[in-house]
């Protein structure tokens, strides 16, 4: 039976080549996205731990906010560095000034790395980390040593077009906002690059000048531990003699909350390429099943004379399941090394947009080779046990009669579990809209899994109807060859909707996500058309501060009359990490919050909630909130007001006053600007632009305009959604292209009689072609229409948020094309492979 089942291999390498070709896009993807999470991982690893000392004294509180850009004005004295220098346990102590808000601009006036990576900026200052190596390895040139000079990474330089000796630009957060420097050199964090970052160095006095406003004085202190001392000792000698509102810490707490704060974003990041691996993995198995159905149904008569030479039931069951594991093996194999090359070129697509991984950490490791496997092989054995043990139960006499047929009472059987099973789905869907607010989705979401699994298997059941249609349609329009596609479709219903579910599921997940995006887009419309209260609106596209000069010299345009600043901060708010919005004076005379409870005019320690922050954290008009701002200092604000939420204002509102009792840098991340009465909008918004020219990092957008940029934001989102799933659906065409193709092989005589009695070429491709159209058509209409229902529902479940229902029409319109498209790419092979048959040779096939 072994040498049986490796000759039918052999005999069969086409056929089972492109059912393999669905494992192995699949487990590619998979492999592909563990390799790039691992090698995003390990780029970061190498990067904190290369440029980390064994000490460091900074701001109490800092921790929660490394990641987030906040600044405190509170400074470490050169005193202080001196007295932490002398302590015994100390070997060197380098003062640190670390600059936040910072861009570079390449030659050609362009923010270097775009919108991705940030960029870091301070002081050159020798020091080491915890393996005692240099944290910055020069490349080329010589570091900084006066004012005027910079030292950029290797990277940013090439990307800027710089070469040593060129006049760089910088746009830095005070002062002057444009500042040129001369680049004398160029390096690297130790540990393999920056990971797509800029790095800024400057020279002491002239990082002091720029981001201290010309204190002598520094951020932080870097300790290198001397020879014999814990970084634990380390620590404690230098708490010791740190002035009060400082701290020391270790290298390994570093270490452990940079990786916990890059862990965070890279576990949501993985988690989000893992869910459409495992749909393409799900959409693999699908076209696996169906395959070995066919081949099985292909191979009643081999069975049944196996069984009659004496093999038995798990003998004829193991050789189908022999045949899956070899498939799965080898699908697996060529699917890691595809999953190899996909995380290179997932790399390149992330280092277009400013995140550099190396591809040196881009390599398979053990865990990622044996989840492909596991994987790959229980997915396919699972896939090919049903039709295995279908072989087996054949009866040897019908068999060989060669009359085994699909029962109707399989179909019965299907419906009735299958009716049972969306019942359930729909009994989730109801206890989701039952349940508390925020935890409905989940609810749904369970429901519309259960719903896409049985709508895949009640297929040849819900399909008949489209079916039936495509036959007459087809027939009216394209003659006999349009007939026989349609019968074609009908003779198996299994067949065919095992072919559809794969492309149905696919199309149910980008449909769902079209009608969330549309309602998204629709929504912030709506509320922006209806908050929208400034003639102008200044800011970042990625929302990052600039320099408060801008406001100030925005404010000497003629025609302006108001300016309303805005500054945003992280914060801790029991023990939780949380966004607070600082706001001038002028915010009242712009925006009218509507309000719950309270006032909307504050001052002094007062904050604004919204209505969700107030529930979430307990508290009503008159009660204190403590609120923890970076450089550890905290202060109890006595809440004001209650107000719905607004894209006016962060969900935590304070008076400006606040961060600045608070100790923090002025910076502005808004600008609200209304103009005078009568004024002219477009001549303000031209002298407006002027104002910025030189400063790419900032726009002046009108309503339209904002609005046009917050829906081209939700279109990139989408766009990279719908290539992601792209490969489910690329896998369903190969599933087309295989069941068209195995179908073939297994009506060769009906095609040599089909030729015989007259049918040309010519028709025989047609009929071919319509045949895979409408097994496309009813994937598309039943995975857009369960995708329309799921989206709707689930939009219906975040009302709260997303306000309006859109239905993307055109959207549904062009994947409905796109579907037919590839049905008509889908059966070009077996339509030519068909119409080049031989028809005596074909006619004479058993």
């Amino acid at each position: 039976m072994l040498r049986l089942t490796w000759r039918n291999l052999v005999a069969r390498k086409l056929r089972l080549l492109m059912s393999t070709l669905a494992i192995v896009l699949g487990i590619g993807f998979l492999a592909g996205v563990m390799t790039f999470s691992s090698g995003l991982n390990a780029t970061f690893d190498n990067i904190i731990k290369g440029s980390t000392q064994d000490g460091v004294v900074r701001t109490e509180g800092e921790a929660s906010f490394e990641a987030s850009g906040a600044g405190t004005s509170a400074l470490l004295t050169p005193d202080d560095v001196a007295r932490l220098d002398a302590l015994p346990e100390v070997a060197r102590a380098a003062g640190s000034v670390d600059g936040l808000g910072s861009y570079l601009l390449g030659k050609d006036g362009k923010v270097v790395g775009g919108q991705g990576a940030p960029t870091l900026a301070f002081n050159y200052a020798e020091s080491e980390n915890m393996l005692g190596e240099p944290v910055l390895e020069l490349e080329s040139g010589r570091w900084p040593e006066r004012a005027g000079e910079v030292a950029l990474d290797a990277s940013s330089a090439e990307r800027g077009t710089y070469r040593i000796g060129d006049t760089v630009s910088l746009i830095v957060p005070f002062g002057e906002p444009r500042r040129t420097f001369e680049l004398v050199g160029t390096g690297n964090l130790n540990g393999g690059g920056t990971a797509g970052a800029t790095l800024v160095l400057l020279e002491t006095g002239q990082a002091q000048d720029i981001f201290l406003g010309g204190q002598d004085g520094f951020t932080s202190v870097a300790l290198t531990a001397a020879d014999g001392v814990t970084q634990g000792d380390l620590a404690v000698a230098a708490k010791k003699v740190v002035p009060t509102g400082f701290t020391a810490v270790t290298g390994d707490e570093v270490v452990a909350e940079s990786q916990d704060q890059v862990g965070q974003f890279l576990g949501v990041f993985s988690i989000f390429l893992t869910a459409f691996a495992v749909i393409a993995i799900v959409v693999g198995a699908f076209i696996i099943f169906n395959t070995f159905s066919i081949l099985v149904g292909q191979r009643v008569r081999e069975s049944a004379l196996l069984r009659a030479l004496g093999a038995s039931k798990k003998q004829v069951t193991r050789s189908v399941l022999v045949e899956a594991f070899l498939m799965a093996l080898v699908g697996s194999t060529l699917g890691l090394l595809l999953g190899l090359g996909l995380s290179r070129a997932l790399a390149a697509v992330f280092r277009a947009i400013g995140l550099d991984i190396s591809g040196d950490v881009l390599t398979l490791n053990l865990g990622t080779v044996v989840a492909a496997y596991v994987v790959g092989i229980i997915v396919t054995m699972v896939a090919a046990l049903v039709p295995a043990r279908r072989a087996s139960k054949v009866s040897p006499v019908a068999a060989l009669r060669d009359d085994l047929t699909v029962q109707e009472k399989g179909l019965h059987r299907r419906l009735v579990f299958g009716t049972i099973a969306l019942v359930v789905g729909g009994a989730l869907v109801v206890a989701g809209f039952a349940d508390a607010p925020g935890s409905s989705a989940l609810w749904i979401g369970a429901g519309a899994v259960i719903w896409v699994v049985t709508v895949a298997v009640m297929a040849p059941v819900l399909g008949h109807p489209v079916l039936v249609a495509c036959r007459a349609v087809f027939g009216r329009l394209f003659g006999t060859a349009g007939r026989l596609a349609g019968e074609n479709a009908l003779r198996n219903p299994r067949r065919t909707g095992a072919t559809a579910s794969a492309l149905m599921i696919g199309l149910a997940v980008v449909s769902a996500v079209a009608v969330l995006a549309a309602s998204t887009d629709k929504t912030n419309a709506a509320l922006i058309d209806e908050q929208f209260r400034s003639d102008f609106l200044v800011q970042s596209p990625t929302f990052q501060s600039f320099p408060t000069s801008i406001g100030d010299q925005m404010e000497r345009v003629d025609g302006v009359a108001t300016v309303s600043r805005q500054q945003y901060t992280p914060a801790l708010i029991g023990g939780e990490q949380a966004t607070v919005t600082g706001n001038d004076e002028s915010f009242g005379q712009i925006y009218q919050l509507d309000m719950v409870q309270g006032t909307q005019a504050i001052s002094g320690d007062e904050v604004l909630l919204t209505k969700d922050t107030a529930v979430q954290h307990s508290v009503g008009v008159g009660d204190t909130l403590a609120v923890a701002f970076p450089g550890g200092k905290s202060i109890d604000l006595e809440v004001a007001g209650i107000f719905e939420s607004s894209y006016a204002t962060g969900s935590i509102s304070v008076p400006m006053s606040v961060l600045e009792q608070a100790g923090l840098k002025r910076s502005d991340v808004t600008l609200s600007i209304n103009v005078d009465e009568g004024a002219d909008l477009a001549a303000v918004q031209t002298a407006l632009d002027r104002v910025v020219k030189d400063i790419p990092i900032v726009s002046v957008q009108d309503k339209v305009e904002f609005t046009e940029t917050t829906s081209g934001q939700i279109n990139q989102l989408l766009a990279i959604i719908y290539a992601l799933l792209a490969l489910a659906v690329i896998i369903a065409v190969i599933g087309i292209v295989n069941t068209l193709g195995l179908s073939v092989l297994e009506r060769t005589r009906e095609i040599g009689l089909l030729r015989a009695v007259g049918l040309s070429r010519r028709r025989l491709r047609r009929m071919v072609t319509l045949e895979s159209v409408a097994i496309a058509l009813l994937g598309a209409l039943l995975g857009m229409g369960l995708g329309l229902a799921i989206g709707v529902l689930l939009r219906q479940s975040l009302s709260d948020d997303l306000t309006e229902l859109a239905l993307p029409v055109g959207s549904l319109v062009a994947f409905l094309a796109v579907a037919v498209i590839f049905g008509v790419l889908a059966a070009i092979v077996p339509a030519i492979r068909a119409s080049r048959m031989k028809v005596l040779d074909a006619i004479a096939t058993e």
